[in-house]
């Protein structure tokens, strides 16, 4: 029987260019490549889905007047071709059948979502002086300076869903959803890109739970999660129902900047779908979390 998993790859493996870090950045990189074909390997059909915040960032920087929604789609073609031919190299060294497909992914967002009344989420650099009092956006303070801030609306549906299903059926490994999407509205006889960010794991469990998958993996930066993190009582957690992991988040164990949408994510999938894993992990334990052996596994 063959087995579909979305694999969410964490922001730690695609770093920007001029950020720093590149040698960390790598070695991660090669761990969720490791993962990818151990996936393979295994029997189970893969679809990636990744973040593209510092790439984004930086091309706002260099030109400010591209509308965002054309930097998203930009990303997602730069990142997605650095996968696919990383990938793609592995699995012609391997002699495996398998290739690859980066879709260019458009998401449908409401747009009378809340977000677009309060823009809370910040994208591109610190803004100068003048950009402050000369551009026409949302712009907040920030504990490094003023950004520009846009909304982050909640994904309703993805329009590139039955394609994705295509290739996924003909054994592609299908790069998808980049940096949330590229967000559009529906304006009755057109779609309009907007200038918003979609939170990826979000859109990670949309995808999972349209495609019906078996499992969805949120790779990060720890290898299980924890409760009382950085305290004496901090705890680590291979499993978690559904219920504990509610609570948790009500009590702000999971702040909503880093680990809360993953969680929120994990918790959504598995009450939409049935008999299905849903994991947050580390790079390169994709398959020992699929097993039980590592990671935390959320369970009804």
């Amino acid at each position: 029987m063959t087995r579909t998993v979305v694999y969410a790859i964490g922001g730690n493996a695609l770093s920007s260019p001029t950020g720093g870090g590149e040698e960390e950045s790598a070695l991660v990189l090669a761990k969720v490549m490791s993962d990818v074909i151990d996936l393979l390997e295994a029997g189970w059909r893969v679809v990636l889905t990744h973040g593209n915040g510092p790439q984004v960032g930086h091309l706002m920087s260099l030109d400010s007047t591209q509308p965002m929604d054309d930097w998203v789609a930009a990303t997602q073609g730069m990142i997605g071709h650095s996968l696919s031919i990383n990938l793609d190299s592995i699995l012609l060294r391997r002699n495996r059948p398998e290739k690859t497909s980066v879709i260019l992914t458009r998401v449908e967002v409401d747009a009378a979502d809340p977000g677009f009344q309060f823009p809370t989420k910040p994208v591109g650099p610190i803004l100068t002086s003048e950009q402050v009092m000369s551009e026409d956006w949302d712009i907040a303070e920030t504990i490094n300076g003023p950004r520009r801030v846009v909304a982050s609306p909640s994904p309703k549906e993805i329009l590139d869903l039955d394609i994705i299903q295509s290739l996924i059926s003909k054994n592609a490994i299908v790069i998808c959803c980049g940096g949330g999407g590229i967000p559009v509205i529906n304006k009755g006889e057109y779609y309009l890109g907007v200038p918003a960010v979609i939170d990826k794991d979000r859109l990670s469990a949309l995808l999972a739970i349209r495609m019906k998958v078996d499992a969805l993996i949120i790779s990060t930066d720890i290898d299980a999660v924890r409760t009382g993190f950085g305290t004496e009582n901090e705890q680590t957690h291979h499993t978690m129902t559904v219920e504990q992991a509610k609570v948790y988040l009500t009590d702000g164990e999971f702040p909503a900047g880093s680990m809360g949408p993953k969680v929120a994510s994990a918790i959504e999938v598995v009450e939409s779908l049935e008999n299905v894993k849903s994991i947050i992990c580390q790079p390169g334990d994709a398959v020992k979390a699929l097993r039980g052996d590592s990671g935390t596994n959320f369970i009804k």
